[in-house]
């Protein structure tokens, strides 16, 4: 967090001033660890093993904040009779098919309560896709839908309060947790029993009623084929102690640029629309009717599903989308499988995908398999980079590693490059929103330089161009654009559109102005609004995402400095930092609570519950939405009301988090005869071969990582001279050890091969990178920081260029932090002598 996020790191800073213990987890030494009080050495992609090891801590010697989990989790639900877990299967739940290496999640439904539409009939599509799980649900990354609750369930499960059913999910847990022993995460991880025991001291001891422990994740925790099931894992330790929906604890997903959350609740994912709505599926939703009773539970906050649907069509088409016409749900693009980005390589690669737009992303070297990448990018017919430099995606076919190893000639590619000039977020207005899920708005502070324009702009203009264009069409493909609404103000010489009138569109409109809060929307198409999570960041007419009162101005919750969503509530699930009687935990961590004089929830923080709801409150039989949840079940995106400890639907690779070994690994799974993600995606085409796993050939764990100086893919910083003479050349850390081992000198070079390619890089030998002792032998790290590449002021060879593209089932991310290689001293071969050494390696591997 300090070497890639350092200004969030000040407030770590301060708590640690204040008395918190910081306890830093990574495959290297870093400038967190040098300011924490603890470093946990582990060995990249061991994570679950590592976590794991926590929980059965807590459960094996019930350290767990019993009253919380009995209240607020699905510890007590009773699980189908027809499961089976990974300590009955080796490895495998039930349901695995091998053939198509997914599972039918049939069994992992709770007894009674089967995660079905609220419609009451399970969706399929023409293979048998079911909507909760299998390929259809996998193919088009659909857990991903589920960002803000859970999949829907068709009812309330059994639950046993007492926790002593052998199918309750508490005694699933225990088992499934129980082989994660200090003495297995030692031999996984490579951290010490001792090290390991001290850390399980100091994280239960600060959870509780008194006290909380948070977790602080980064980006690299979901660059894995398990990176899912990272976090999963994390949720389930946090939500064990009861630090979940309280102060100090919880868990912050820190992010690699300034509106990453922003950019998945508006979003830019192919599956999602805005506010964590699902992308409509084509063989599933063939109406508005349809698509809402797959997906809306038919409890809980999902439940005004129809509403935020119909408000988001709304404010796409306006008057256009009416009762009679299903509100122009028709308009929609519907998924047809998985659209992400490394599917959209292999369609370039194959000549399916003629055109690509690059806007702020330099897959080039910024994505792994940086070769495959550019082969895409080199079969494109036209291709628009929008950057703030000539980044290496708009200028691969003159300059690219393949034009050198003559893999590819420039005279050859067929590839229209435009490379439109963007503005810098110092040059135009708009918001932020950070992992803290606060819209933070920036003003302009400069002119963009000449023919920049930012990013509004440019949509903007090109979707006025286009709708010029298409005006007197009548084709019905065409109707969608035409009926769009596309009305915003434009501002200044250059016509820029008023980001402010984009953000009242976000917040969203009734019959009597902006709306103040998302439980004003409405199903019959009174209301519009753009993200319904969004819904109030204007209330009034007014940009709350502007508010800047001083800290010193007002209490420490500080809800006027920015907006959070929803509702401008800084914790979400607060409800659970009271009782289930609605009295605090304790007076030290008192948060949110039911006044009983004034019959409400008060507090410092906006309640994340109804604000007159009783705590004491039993729903009616048939209640729906919200008014379905008791007053003691604050987890109100859930369809039950609770914390879900385990996952009876919605994920593709399990309903608990298990250890696998990284799809490369240099050893064995220690815990199952399973070695790595039974649903691991890969992509196997020519262009993106993988190193056998266990493989001599490839002895080396390398991963990852960012660097203080450098951002991302370098386009913001190699052309920067201060940055670039902090952090001049491209480098990889190994230990003195493996220096030795392999010959490496201290500022000199090496190459490092995986079958994808080779790379160079200067040697830093540092005692940074430890040596870690796992499965009774040596393993080494190598560690690569992945901004260069060959444009800039700083150059060097791609760390990326030597990953693999294997996924994540659920969402598709790379695993991007844990692969193998091999190094030797001295620089790489040119030319084609360095396709003849990466394919020297690839047989003696295969053989």
């Amino acid at each position: 967090m300090a070497e890639a996020h350092p200004v969030g790191f000040q407030w770590v800073m301060e708590a640690k001033a204040r008395g918190a213990k910081i306890i830093h987890v990574d495959p290297r030494f870093t400038r967190t660890s040098a300011l924490a009080h603890t470093h946990a050495a582990l060995r990249a992609g061991s994570d679950i093993a590592f976590l794991g090891g926590l929980v059965n801590h807590v459960l094996s010697n019930e350290l767990d904040f019993r009253e919380y989990v009995v209240a607020y989790t699905n510890a007590g639900a009773i699980l189908n009779e027809d499961f089976r877990d990974t300590e009955d299967l080796d490895g495998l739940f039930s349901g695995y098919d091998p053939e198509r290496k997914q599972y039918d999640v049939t069994s992992w439904a709770y007894e009674g309560a089967d995660a079905v539409p609220a419609a009451g009939k399970r969706e399929e599509g023409p293979r048998g896709e079911q909507h909760h799980g299998g390929e259809g649900h996998q193919s088009s990354a659909r857990a991903e839908s589920y960002g803000s609750g859970g999949a829907a369930i068709g009812a309330k499960p059994r639950i046993d309060e007492t926790l002593q059913h052998p199918r309750c999910v508490y005694q699933v847990l225990k088992r499934h947790f129980a082989r994660y022993t200090p003495e297995v995460v030692a031999d996984v991880c490579g951290i010490p029993v001792e090290q390991f025991r001290e850390i399980a001291d100091a994280v239960t001891r600060n959870s509780g009623r008194e006290r909380t422990t948070a977790w602080v994740y980064s980006v690299g925790w979901t660059h894995h084929t398990v990176g899912a099931q990272y976090i999963r894992t994390a949720s389930i330790l946090q939500t064990l102690l009861g630090n979940i929906g309280r102060p100090g604890g919880g868990i912050l997903a820190l992010r690699g640029h300034a509106s990453i959350q922003g950019s998945t609740d508006i979003p830019t994912l192919f599956n999602l629309l805005p506010g964590y709505l699902p992308m409509p599926h084509a063989h599933q939703h063939f109406g508005l009717e349809e698509y809402v009773a797959t997906d809306a539970g038919s409890t809980g906050f999902w439940g005004n599903m129809r509403s935020y649907a119909v408000s988001l069509l709304k404010a796409y088409w306006g008057e256009h989308a009416q009762p009679h016409n299903d509100f122009r749900f028709d308009h929609l693009p519907k998924l047809t499988g998985d659209h992400g980005t490394y599917t959209t390589v292999k369609a370039q690669l194959d000549g399916e995908c003629k055109g690509y737009f690059l806007v702020g992303e330099n897959p080039a070297v910024g994505s792994a398999n940086g070769k495959m990448q550019r082969l895409g990018l080199a079969n494109l017919e036209w291709l628009v980079v929008r950057d703030l430099q000539m980044i290496e995606s708009a200028t691969f076919w003159k300059d690219g590693p393949e034009i050198e190893s003559g893999e590819l000639a420039s005279t050859e590619i067929g590839t229209e490059v435009f490379f439109l000039p963007a503005a810098a977020h110092t040059e135009k207005d708009g918001s932020f929103t950070n992992t803290q899920r606060l819209l933070q708005w920036h003003h302009k502070a400069v002119e963009p330089p000449g023919d920049a324009r930012s990013d509004l702009w440019f949509y903007y203009h090109l979707g006025r161009i286009i709708r010029e264009k298409l005006a007197g069409s009548t084709q019905p493909r065409d109707l969608p654009v035409q009926e769009l609404t596309w009305s915003y103000p434009t501002e200044g010489p250059t016509a820029d559109p008023s980001a402010d009138s984009v953000l009242a569109e976000i917040n969203g409109h009734g019959p009597n102005g902006p709306l103040s809060a998302y439980t004003e929307l409405k199903d019959d198409g009174s209301t519009t609004c753009g993200c319904w999570i969004y819904c109030g960041v204007r209330a009034d007419g007014h940009n709350h995402a502007a508010d800047r009162t001083p800290g010193s101005e007002q209490d420490w919750v500080a809800s006027k400095w920015a907006w959070a969503w929803p509702a401008n509530r800084r914790i979400i699930y607060n409800r659970a930092s009271a009782d289930p009687a609605g009295k605090p935990w304790s007076e030290r961590k008192k948060y949110v609570y039911w006044d009983e004089e004034n019959g409400r929830w008060t507090g410092p923080d906006v309640p994340d519950f109804e604000a007159s709801k009783r705590p004491d409150y039993v729903p009616p039989d048939g209640a729906k939405a919200q008014d379905a949840l008791g007053g003691a079940e604050p987890f109100i995106m859930q369809t039950d009301g609770r914390a879900w400890l385990y996952v009876p639907a919605g994920l593709t690779d399990g309903p608990l988090p298990t250890h696998y070994e990284p799809f490369e690994s240099p050893v064995d799974n220690a815990l199952y005869r399973q070695q790595d993600n039974p649903a691991r995606q890969t992509l196997d085409i020519a262009s993106n071969p993988y190193n056998p796993s266990r493989s001599s050939v490839y002895p080396y764990v390398f991963t990852t990582y960012r660097l203080t100086e450098h951002h991302t893919a370098g386009g913001m910083s190699r052309t920067l001279p201060y940055l670039s003479e902090l952090q001049p050349e491209f480098f990889c850390e190994v230990s003195p050890e493996l220096a030795a081992e392999r010959g490496l000198e201290n500022r000199g070079w090496a190459t490092i091969v995986s079958a994808r390619t080779a790379i160079e890089a200067r040697v830093l030998v540092t005692a940074r990178m430890k040596p870690l002792r796992v499965r009774g032998r040596t393993i080494h790290q190598v560690g690569l920081p992945y901004h260069w590449g060959p444009n800039g002021l700083s150059r060097g060879d791609s760390a990326n260029d030597l990953l693999s593209v294997v996924m994540d089932p659920n969402v598709h991310i790379q695993e991007a932090k844990a692969a193998t290689c091999d190094i030797v001293a001295g620089r790489r071969p040119r030319g084609r002598d360095l396709l003849d050494l990466v394919e020297d390696y690839r047989r003696r591997a295969d053989g």
